[in-house]
This record gives structure tokens, C-alpha cells and sequence, in this order.
């Protein structure tokens, strides 16, 4: 089943964008992503797992999370 995947990357250069599309070509399943460097944001397309995505885009070494977990941050009160 296709799936979109949406992650939050703490990306700063053209190095780092390198490095996850690399990881992302070599990751089972992905058809499709884009890469927002601007926003941090990674848009991964295809027959994948979540957390198998953000595994795989942890391996660079860089801050990742699911988006949505990112946008809404820790609550305060």
C-alpha cells in the first residue's frame, strides 16, 4: 500500500540533502520524495513503514522526526 511519510530533518547544506536522498535511493519500497531544505522537511512517497523510514534517515546522523510530531511540539500548560 502507498503511503506518504513526512519527516523533519535538521538538514544546514546541499551535504546533508545529499546524504538523505542517498539513504532514501538505497531504502526498500520508496518510490518518490522530496526535499525541502529550506523547511527541513522530507516528503518520502511509496511502500514503506514509517518508522522504518525515520530509521533509515537517522542513519545520516542528523536530528529526524515524524513532521506532525515536530509541528506540534511538547504541550505547556
Amino acid at each position: 500500500m502507498t503511503q506518504t511519510v513526512e519527516l523533519k530533518v535538521a538538514m544546514s547544506c546541499q551535504g546533508c540533502v545529499g546524504a538523505v536522498k542517498r539513504v532514501l535511493g538505497k531504502t526498500e519500497g520508496v518510490e518518490s520524495f522530496d526535499i525541502d531544505l529550506e523547511k527541513q522537511k522530507v516528503t518520502v512517497n511509496g511502500n514503506i513503514q514509517p518508522e522504518a523510514v525515520l530509521q533509515a534517515v537517522s542513519k545520516t546522523g542528523k536530528a529526524t522526526s515524524f513532521w506532525e510530531a515536530a509541528e506540534t511540539g511538547p504541550k505547556t500548560t
